[in-house]
């Protein structure tokens, strides 16, 4: 049993919020479609940054297997903006600034830094099947290799 609510075959969670650029954004907008959901703690932080790049690079090899790239972190939609341009991101990126979507989708956990302990955004990967179930999950991600393994998973399950 997992410690966590949302489990891999649940159906993703639905919820409309603000994203930059498009204006807002619910994942039923990409029904028919695989959708890959990262959660990331900060914008213009090193492994967000580093994380972000990595799916920025790997767009067309998501857009040839016909998935979408969605990245959520709690940051405001001027801060997306800032981060977008100065990235040159090619997806969308939520801006869940009330934890809605991030506690939907259980990625809000208990963090410890320097001794101290605090809720924060868990680095979390969601691949979203085209009728809008949970595919597969990755919990504490590492960044490096993992953009990689996503799209390899993502060929796995499409297969």
């Amino acid at each position: 049993m997992s410690d966590y609510h949302l489990n891999t075959g649940d159906a993703a969670p639905e919820i409309d919020l603000p994203t930059w650029p498009e204006g807002s954004l619910t994942l039923s907008d990409y029904r028919g479609q695989w959708v890959i959901v990262y959660f990331y703690p900060k914008d213009n932080t090193p492994g967000c940054t580093t994380e972000s790049c990595a799916f920025r690079d790997a767009l067309a090899d998501f857009s040839e297997a016909n998935a979408k790239i969605i990245g959520v972190s709690r940051d405001s939609v001027k801060s997306h903006g800032r981060f977008t341009e100065k990235q040159a991101l090619n997806f969308p990126l939520i801006a869940d600034t009330e934890e809605a979507l991030c506690k939907a989708f259980d990625v809000i956990q208990l963090k410890k830094n320097y001794g101290k302990e605090y809720l924060g955004v868990e680095r979390s990967t969601f691949i979203i099947n085209p009728k809008g179930i949970v595919a597969h999950i990755w919990r504490k991600v590492r960044v490096k290799e993992h953009v990689e393994t996503v799209l390899e998973t993502l060929k796995i399950l499409q297969a």
